[in-house]
């Protein structure tokens, strides 16, 4: 871009890659806040909310096609006050300009352009417009803001209604039970709308939804359902050989535009990589397939290589474009395959698919597989390790021919919920491996992020930038950074992770609680007042914060034996179990919570000298149902060590619904009394 032409608008000193994007654009734009919101109150002007993120291929092109034409830049300043929003610095305001343009189109996605009232109130919008339509568009909107606004602000009313009506649960006051029966049920509706053959959700495009592959796995574990397994299998599987997956660096772009998981959309988020590294390190303990342990530490490799800040935590997203082009970065043309792979080129040709159905557009191939090396090895007769030597070998020539290319853009905000899935992410893969370095970075950024963007009181910011905090946390920031607390110290046996969740999780329920709600609302109650407040429950391509806060309160009321805590996660899921049942799609997480409840759920509680060991063994296990507390050392700071240390002596304690069976001196005899 040539910032020469035009003088920076109001978006100078803004912390956001996305924001700063357009701070040359010839648009007046304004960040969100007192400037913006009191010029259009003050001036009579309607608002243009223009919202997405940095990594947003749309986005671009709007902005390259609209915001940067000086005619259509002088309609949006002389009649609106231009706002812009990065969707992952402030999902709150994401959330109600998205629902409104959802409830008036019956569809979403970025860039969200929606229109609202000088108050705030939204009153239309859409998302990616080409020039001709957005010029038309404006000049129609001002029209109707001077000719015939009352219709607008009818308009804006209703949609407010909407949008609180959309989106709250009151307290029942009724105390559900769960029994197997709703767990096949919530299976069952789920199983609805899987896609057998290609894996995931049936349907294009195709998102990866590791929530969904998640609540399927502890199904399985639970019910011994071997189609749970089956259908993970297959998801995950075609996933790791298809074109959504970087087959030479590593790490997953956001989905794939068709139904195969061939052409990526090609952005990578932080997000989705992090949820993965949890569901391929937990299947891979079912049964121990080497393609998904593959694609862990790669994928782990890709996030430190590209993603990882200098600090220690991790960066955003990298951007679908380079050179003003979707997926110049990552694609092939065979010629050169050829060149750079030498002998290997015809097996190499062979084994991405290259020239075949790793075909894509202008000559070009997306790298993708149709077998395991398992069985393209055994097709050519070959034994495996020879076969992944020379696809090392390739890779690494790949990789550094492709290293020289120009780059993909990358979104450097440090987001705290994001940085907590990886953690989580990491958690897991050091339970299923045992690869201290996974650990070890876990720990590192969660200390990082204790150290800088956790107030004593326990208030969480939102994003960082170096050792700075920014933007006040939200209800995801807090459940989703509790979460990797606890799966840390499951797996470290350290009990600061899990005290320092507690009392986070007190200043949620201090801070987050909502009259007449078991939920919590998405921003603190001290937070700027929006004109349609938010309470995340649906599991999306993250879970829902409220489900992730009803897991937390369930598991700390385990190792805190705390009734209350307990009491509050059952109300939470007993008033979203109306939805769950018939909606389970959109619940996944809220379903691995009620397997929690309808089967067995247990403690096992390690004391002694070799506790720290027989963690690790432990965890190499898929066991969801059970929570695991371990000390080598007498421990008083957490309820369920009292008076069960003994100097010099490993026991197991194995405890269900308040009842602790007798304990043992041997693992494997801990493990038979889980049900």
């Amino acid at each position: 871009m040539d910032n020469s032409r035009h003088k920076a608008n109001h978006l100078r000193g803004q912390t956001s890659p996305y924001l700063l994007q357009h701070l040359y654009n010839p648009v007046d734009w304004y960040a969100w806040g007192e400037e913006a919101l009191e010029k259009a109150i003050r001036e009579d002007k309607p608002i243009i909310l223009s919202i997405g993120y940095s990594a947003c291929h749309w986005c671009h092109v709007m902005e390259d096609e609209s915001f940067q034409d000086q005619e259509i830049a002088e309609l949006m300043n002389h009649n609106f006050v231009c706002i812009k929003v990065d969707r992952e610095e402030r999902p709150d305001i994401d959330h109600m300009y998205m629902t409104a343009v959802q409830l008036l189109t019956r569809q979403g996605g970025w860039p969200l352009n929606c229109f609202a009232l000088p108050d705030t109130k939204p009153f239309w919008g859409g998302t990616y417009f080409r020039k001709d339509q957005w010029k038309s568009i404006l000049q129609q909107v001002a029209y109707l803001y001077q000719d015939r606004r009352n219709d607008l602000v009818t308009q804006a009313e209703q949609l407010i209604e909407g949008i609180v009506s959309s989106n709250f649960i009151e307290a029942s006051g009724k105390k559900e039970s769960f029994r197997e029966s709703d767990a096949l049920a919530v299976f069952s509706n789920v199983m609805k709308y899987m896609d057998r053959e290609k894996g995931g959700v049936s349907g294009a495009p195709k998102f990866p939804l590791p929530v969904n592959m998640e609540f399927l796995l502890d199904y399985y574990y639970h019910s011994g359902n071997e189609t749970a397994l089956e259908q993970v299998d297959l998801t995950l599987e075609k996933m790791a050989m298809g074109g959504i997956y970087d087959q030479i660096g590593g790490g997953f772009a956001r989905y794939s535009t068709d139904d195969i998981w061939k052409v990526p959309h090609f952005e990578k988020m932080l997000y989705d990589n992090g949820q993965l590294v949890s569901v391929y390190s937990k299947a891979w303990k079912t049964k121990k397939k080497l393609l998904f342990k593959d694609v862990v530490y790669q994928t782990i490799d890709f996030l430190e290589r590209e993603l990882t800040s200098p600090e220690g935590t991790f960066y955003s997203a990298l951007d679908a474009d380079s050179e003003g082009e979707e997926g110049k970065f990552y694609v092939w043309d065979e010629t050169l395959v050829d060149q750079i792979t030498g002998n290997d080129a015809p097996l190499i040709r062979d084994y991405y698919q290259i020239g075949n159905s790793g075909h894509w557009e202008n000559g070009k191939n997306i790298l993708l597989r149709n077998e395991t090396d398992e069985d393209f090895a055994h097709r050519i007769n070959i034994p495996v390790k020879q076969l992944r030597e020379i696809v090392r070998r390739a890779n690494r020539k790949l990789m550094d021919v492709r290293s020289k290319r120009v780059r993909p853009g990358l979104d450097n905000k440090v987001i705290i919920s994001w940085n907590a899935l990886m953690i989580s992410g990491l958690a897991d893969a050091f339970a299923a491996f045992s690869k201290d370095s996974f650990v070890e970075t876990a720990r590192r950024t969660a200390d990082f992020i204790i150290s800088n963007a956790v107030s004593p009181e326990g208030k969480i910011y939102r994003t960082l930038r170096g050792d700075k905090p920014f933007i006040d946390g939200f209800l995801e920031d807090y459940a989703l950074f509790i979460q990797s607390l606890i799966k840390l110290y499951e797996v470290t046996a350290e009990s600061r992770y899990l005290l320092t969740a507690k009392k986070l999780t007190g200043y949620v329920i201090e801070n987050f609680s909502v009259p007449g709600s078991a939920l919590f609302s998405f921003s603190p109650n001290d937070s700027e007042e929006l004109k349609a407040p938010y309470y995340e429950l649906t599991d999306n391509v993250i879970p829902s914060s409220n489900s992730v806060m009803a897991s937390n309160l369930f598991y700390l009321a385990t190792y805190f034996e705390n009734r209350e805590l307990d009491a509050h996660s059952l109300q939470m899921l007993g008033d979203m179990k109306t939805n769950l049942i018939s909606q389970s799609i959109s619940y996944s997480n809220w379903g691995r919570l009620l397997l929690q409840r309808a089967y067995y759920s247990y403690l096992m509680v390690i004391t002694g000298p070799a506790a720290e060991h027989k963690l690790k063994e432990i965890n190499s296990f898929f066991i969801p149902a059970v929570r695991v507390a371990a000390s080598s050392s007498e421990n008083t700071d957490i309820p369920v060590f009292r008076e069960r240390y003994k100097e010099g002596e490993t026991w197991f304690y194995v405890c269900s619904s308040g009842h602790c069976n007798r304990p043992v001196s041997d693992l494997h005899l801990a493990l038979e009394q889980i049900k």
